[in-house]
Parts: structure tokens; sequence; C-alpha cells
């Protein structure tokens, strides 16, 4: 799992961003011995014959190289993105995680949130919320640009007047997704907010048009959206 930390325009953390992908064993014994051999050949030649052919023996190299981690590893990422991976089941995770102070009441703040239909307002991933009840949403996402959409039921799985709301994806949506959302009184007035949010796409994902999902820039825009909450509920305006 590897770690994303922005920064705001004092050089403080803003946002932290989980990446988190299971290390799949996607390379059969027989293949990683294979891998190993290969590797350790073309690694063995391209230093043996580096003065006489600089660029073949680069080129030598750096397959010998894959080939060494392919084979040490287990894993070939190449086959990941193909979608040939064995349990693709363990897909990656956006998440996102952050802490700021909003200069409001915290049961104002509180209910602009709990209304999801404000949501798209400032989270520019967030094509449309529509609310059926008090419990029960319909989601739509979209990808960066513009290209690509997904979308789902969700439901509101605890509800806390002032101080927590949380919810899912609902049970058979094509898409595991999660988020919550605490509010507390913060030390010099206002009300500070700690997010949560989660995407998961769904199995098999790969080949289906889905792979924005994973692009750095979706993650960046959905880190932006939340980041943007402070700025649009103290003002009324989108930033940029």
């Amino acid at each position: 799992m590897s770690t994303y930390q922005s920064l705001n325009g004092h050089g403080e953390p803003r946002a932290t961003m989980l990446y988190e992908q299971s290390n799949v064993l996607n390379v059969s014994k027989q293949g990683r011995i294979a891998s190993i051999v290969g590797g350790a050949l073309l690694t063995n030649s391209a230093i043996n014959n580096v003065t006489k052919h600089p660029i073949r023996s680069l080129l030598r190299l750096v397959a010998g190289g894959y080939l060494l981690y392919r084979g040490i590893s287990g894993n070939c990422p190449i086959t990941a993105y193909a979608g040939r991976r064995m349990g693709e089941k363990h897909s990656r995770t956006i998440k996102v995680r952050t802490k700021f102070t909003v200069d409001k009441p915290r049961d104002e703040v509180y209910h602009f949130w709990r209304r999801l239909e404000n949501l798209p307002h400032f989270m520019r991933h967030l094509a449309s919320i529509t609310e059926h009840d008090d419990f029960h949403s319909h989601w739509v996402v979209k990808g960066p640009g513009g290209v690509g959409t997904l979308e789902w039921d969700a439901e509101i799985i605890k509800d806390e007047a002032g101080a927590f709301i949380g919810w899912r994806s609902a049970p058979g949506s094509n898409i595991a997704t999660a988020g919550k959302v605490m509010f507390e009184d913060a030390p010099g007035g206002g009300t500070e907010i700690s997010v949560v949010i989660a995407y998961r796409p769904p199995a098999g994902y790969v080949g289906t048009g889905l792979a924005w999902l994973l692009n750095s820039a979706f993650y960046k825009m959905v880190e932006k959206d939340v980041m943007r909450f402070k700025h649009y509920v103290e003002t009324g305006e989108i930033t940029a």
C-alpha cells in the first residue's frame, strides 16, 4: 500500500489518499523459474556487451530486470493490466481521508451535508445524486474530463444528528463505495470535519471501460472535490 499526501499553499498536509492494491501472485511456479533464468541470461549478456552494443545492452538490461522482478515477486504487471489476474476480485481501492475546519456552526454544516443532493454542487466527480427517501439515494459519478460514468444505489447506514453520517453502496451495486463524515465543534469556533470516501471498482473492471477509476486524475479530482466543501459552505461559491 502506498500513500499520497498533498500540501496546501502553506506547505501543510491537506488530504491523504491511500491506494490499496493486493499483491496477487499471477505467475506460475514454472513461469517464475523461467523468468529468473531468462532474466539472469539477459542481464549477464547486457553487462558483457555494454561497450560493443550500448543501446542493445540497455534494452536487454531492462528486459532482464523485468523478468527477474516477475520471477522473484511472482507478479506480472503486464498480465495484471490485461485483466488476466488470478483473484481479480482484489481490485484497488481509492480512499481519501482529510480533516479541516469550516467557519460555520456544526448543525448548519451537518444539515447541508445530510442533504446529499447538495454534494454535486461542489463535488465535480458527482454528476448527480437523487434522494429517494431519507436513507436511500441514486448516485452517478463521472470520470476525469467527463469521460466515463458509473451509477449505483446507496444507503445511509448511520446517522447521528449534528455528529456523523455514514453511507455505502447498496447490496448488488456494480461498485463498492462507502463514506463517512464526522462533525465536531472546533476549539476556536466553527466546525471540524473529518471525511473518508472510498471507491473500489467491481471485479472484472478491466476491459469494461472503467479503467478511469484507477487513473490518478480521478484520485486528484475526488481529493479536490472534498477540499472544495470548505469554500463552498462558507461562501456559497465554487472554486476552480
